[in-house]
C-alpha cells in the first residue's frame, strides 16, 4: 500500500494543487485528509469544493469544529478572525460536507489511524510540546516531544493495532516510532508557521514557504516515509492575506516564518 497524506490546508487552493500535482506523479493507492482544512483568509469555499469532488477520506480539524461552532451560537463573525472569514464564505452544501467529517479514521483492516491532534484531542500536540518562556529561554515556545511524551499521548491506541498513525495540527513535518506503532505528520499543505497562546505562547516555523505532504509506503521491513515539499506561487497568496488585512499571514506565506513584534 502507497498513500499519500495531507493535513493543514487552511484553504490554500494554490498549495494543495501543486500538492496535489505532485501527488499524480507518486503513483499512490490512497489520499488521505486529516483536517484544518479551510480556515484562513484564502479560498476557503473553492477549497471545500475541490476535495469535495475528490471525495478522499477525510477526518475534520479543530479549525472545522470550531467553523461550525461559530455558526451554531450564532456568533458574530469575525472578517479577520481565521475561522470567521472561512464561517462567512461557506454555502449550504459546504458546510453539510464538513458536518459529516468524523473526528478519526481507522484504514486498511485497522493497519492505518487518521487524527487530527491525538487520538484523544484535537488540540492536544503530539510530536511538539509547547514550553513556557517564548522569546527568552525557549525563544519559540516550542520544542520536540519527548518519547514519554509521544507514548503518553499515544495512550489507548498502542493497543489498538494500527502499526501506522497519521496526525497533523502543528504543521511541522515529522516522524517517530513509539513501540510498534509510527507517528507521521506531514506536515501543512497551506501554512508554514503561525503563532497561538495555547497552552502557553509559542510559534511553529518551518522556514520556508513550500507546501509539505508526506507519501507512506507498507514494506517488508516496515512504512517507507517520504516528507516531501512542493513550490507553488507562495508570492501570490501572500498578496491575497495581505489584501484581507492579515499582514501575519502574509509574511508567514512568504517567508515560512512568524511575523514577531518589532
Amino acid at each position: 500500500m502507497k498513500l499519500a497524506a495531507i493535513s493543514d490546508i487552511h484553504g490554500n487552493l494554490p498549495a494543495l494543487e501543486a500538492v496535489l500535482a505532485d501527488i499524480e506523479r507518486q503513483g499512490v493507492d490512497q489520499v488521505v485528509n486529516l483536517g484544518d482544512i479551510l480556515s484562513g483568509p484564502l479560498q476557503p469555499a473553492e477549497t471545500a469544493d475541490l476535495l469535495m469532488a475528490r471525495n478522499f477520506p477525510t477526518i475534520r480539524g479543530n479549525h472545522e469544529r470550531q467553523v461550525l461552532e461559530l455558526i451554531d451560537q450564532g456568533q458574530y463573525l469575525d472578517p479577520l478572525g481565521t475561522d470567521g472569514y472561512t464561517a462567512a464564505q461557506l454555502g449550504s452544501a459546504q458546510l453539510a460536507w464538513i458536518r459529516s467529517l468524523p473526528e478519526s479514521l481507522a484504514l486498511a483492516g485497522g493497519d492505518i489511524l487518521l487524527c487530527h491532534g491525538t487520538p484523544a484531542s484535537d488540540l492536544v500536540y503530539w510530536l511538539e510540546t509547547t514550553v513556557a518562556g517564548f522569546g527568552a529561554g525557549h525563544a519559540t515556545g516550542i520544542r520536540p516531544a519527548t518519547a514519554d511524551e509521544v507514548r503518553e499521548r499515544l495512550g489507548a491506541t498502542a493497543q489498538s493495532g494500527h502499526s501506522l498513525v497519521l496526525c497533523g495540527h502543528t504543521h511541522v513535518p515529522r516522524l517517530v516510532q513509539c513501540g510498534e506503532v509510527l507517528i507521521v505528520n506531514p506536515g501543512s499543505v497551506g501554512l508554514q508557521a503561525y503563532d497561538d497562546a495555547h497552552p502557553h505562547p509559542h510559534v511553529v516555523e518551518n522556514g520556508a514557504p513550500h507546501a509539505r505532504y508526506a507519501i507512506a509506503e507498507k514494506t517488508g521491513a516496515g512504512w517507507r516515509i517520504d516528507l516531501r515539499a512542493v513550490p507553488y506561487d507562495h508570492l501570490a497568496q501572500s498578496r491575497v492575506a495581505a489584501s484581507r488585512g492579515r499582514s501575519d499571514w502574509a509574511h508567514a506565506l512568504a517567508t515560512g516564518w512568524a511575523m514577531r513584534a518589532a
